[in-house]
């Protein structure tokens, strides 16, 4: 590997899946991995296949249908998960990544795993062949790591090299490390492992004390070439290394990071973002670096005349380098099918025939009742419809009255198998009336956990975006999301997107947990 380059391993689709209320179908994974090959990262962490029959299927897909990066499928050290990793990435062929790991850190040793220091060593060798044995690129991460004795990291860290894993990652597991400590402890590592050099060290860090970035770019000064993370920052709990963010300060700090770079192609980071906040239902911070609404906006007087003068007076980058800026002329309700298709592929989206009909015809609806479709209104519809997946029921009639002295009362007609259904209900206001209307034309129950509303575009005339998180009942948290330049209909159309949800999430395989790298 070139040691100036630094490769950027993106685990959107795995450990940023597994923040609350995250859950993507596969169509939608799909999607984003398309979008992450067009980035090019270097290294696609598609899921945990052992977990669900949807993780399975979501990595083997992937693997598949996505050229140009790696491939990763996540598996412990127990066989059967390398084994149905194994088989998962199989249709990658050299391009396949197994991501073995395996807690090291004495609390994890002592309360969860109750193993000893020698029996870590050998099941990490044990985990790394069996890895081998399916693929040639073999990855291993040390769970908590940070948290380690580093005399027995560092024995961990050989043992893994020595049953021929190519790359070791050193993960901050609950973002306990410090710029600094974290920094030593890859100095400490490079110094004490007899054959780190036949290996990539990488870093994957979490959030919790707000840290990650700053940690990975520390590991990359001491000697890291891998960086793994999300898109936006998302997963579990605070969230992972917001990658546009170790991207960019790599690339706009050449003075501190001399020499290195990365092969992404940073034009589609804002692009990247965007398609993943809209089908996570992830909202991005206004004030996100990099991403964020406010990321190059200039409220002070005195900012906005320096940057009139000179704009690096006041910004560091280019907008347009990370995908501000430069947006086509919007369509119309007179543009052709064609158009808008062309259009979607400039966004992101690789749609079929089949979704393409329902798509142009919502088009043109939303043609006909604002002068312009912007590119967020048409990112919104085709969101729509690769979060529909089966599509079981479709939205197809709703009216409601509302008002301070009148008990809001909504009538909703749906499609299903064929068959068109109608009902209507009361409510405690217009969303929640046009809800339980829903709820008793499909027999179930939902409990809104959160409910998100934002204007697509500006102007009256805008798009709503409706984001919704509802629980029927297991536990699970679905999202929804809708679209309309209705409000309330757009709520309509959330929650039956909700419901068609999950009527086909997997539910996790029994005894399989995801407190990971």
């Amino acid at each position: 590997m070139n040691s100036d380059r630094v490769l950027i391993f993106d685990t959107t689709l795995r450990d940023g899946e597994q923040c609350p209320g995250a859950s993507m179908n596969l169509r939608e994974k799909l999607e984003i991995a398309r979008q992450l090959a067009r980035l090019k990262v270097d290294i696609i962490e598609a899921g945990f296949p052992i977990i669900s029959d949807g993780d399975f299927e979501a990595v083997e897909t992937i693997a598949r249908e996505v050229s140009g990066p790696i491939i990763a499928g996540l598996a412990r050290c127990v066989p059967k998960d390398i084994e149905a990793a194994g088989r998962s990435l199989l249709p990658a062929g050299e391009r396949a990544r197994i991501h073995v790991f395996l807690a090291t850190s004495k609390i994890h040793r002592e309360h969860k795993l109750r193993k000893a220091s020698e029996e870590i060593l050998r099941l990490t060798g044990e985990g790394v062949r069996q890895a081998k044995s399916y693929v040639s690129d073999v990855e291993f991460s040390p769970e908590d790591a940070s948290r380690t004795e580093p005399e027995f990291l560092a024995e961990v860290v050989q043992a893994a090299i020595e049953a021929g894993a190519t790359t070791v990652n050193i993960p901050d597991t609950v973002g306990y490390a410090m710029p600094g400590q974290y920094a030593d402890l890859i100095t400490y590592l490079r110094n004490h492992v007899r054959d780190i050099n036949k290996a990539v060290i990488s870093v994957h860090c979490h959030d919790d004390l707000g840290m990650a970035v700053a940690n990975s770019l520390a590991a990359v000064q001491a000697g890291a070439r891998q960086v793994e993370g999300t898109f936006n920052g998302i997963g579990e709990r605070a969230g992972n290394a917001a990658l546009e963010e170790v991207v960019m300060a790599i690339k706009t700090r050449p003075d501190v990071f001399a020499g290195l770079s990365t092969a992404v192609e940073t034009r589609e980071i804002l692009k990247t973002s965007r398609l993943i906040s809209r089908l996570s239902g992830l909202q991005v911070a206004r004030s996100k670096a990099i991403v964020g609404e406010n990321a190059f906006a200039h409220g002070s007087g005195i900012h906005q005349d320096g940057i009139l003068k000179m704009r690096e007076t006041y910004e560091i980058m280019d907008p347009q380098e990370v995908g501000w800026g430069g947006t086509d002329l919007p369509l119309t309700k007179h543009s052709g099918r064609h158009a808008m298709v062309a259009r979607l592929e400039q966004l992101g989206f690789t749609l079929t025939d089949g979704e393409i009909v329902p798509i142009f015809t919502r088009f043109k609806e939303l043609g006909d009742k604002k002068k312009f479709v912007y590119d967020d209104d048409l990112v919104a519809l085709a969101g729509d419809a690769v979060a529909g997946e089966t599509g079981a029921y479709s939205l197809e009639y709703i009216h409601v009255t509302s008002g301070s002295s009148t008990v809001p009362t909504a009538t909703v007609r749906i499609r299903h198998a064929g068959e068109t259904l109608q009902d209507s209900s009361p409510g405690n206001g217009a969303v929640d009336a046009a809800m339980k209307a829903i709820d008793r034309i499909v027999k179930r129950t939902g409990h809104l956990a959160v409910y998100l509303v934002e204007a697509v575009t500006e102007g009256q005339d805008a798009l709503g975006e409706v984001t919704l998180k509802v629980d029927f009942g297991d536990g699970r948290l679905i999202t929804g999301k809708g679209a309309s330049t209705d409000v309330i209909e757009a709520s309509a159309r959330a929650y039956v997107n909700a419901i068609n949800r999950a009527l086909v999430m997997p539910k996790p395989i029994p005894g399989v947990v995801g407190s990971l790298v």
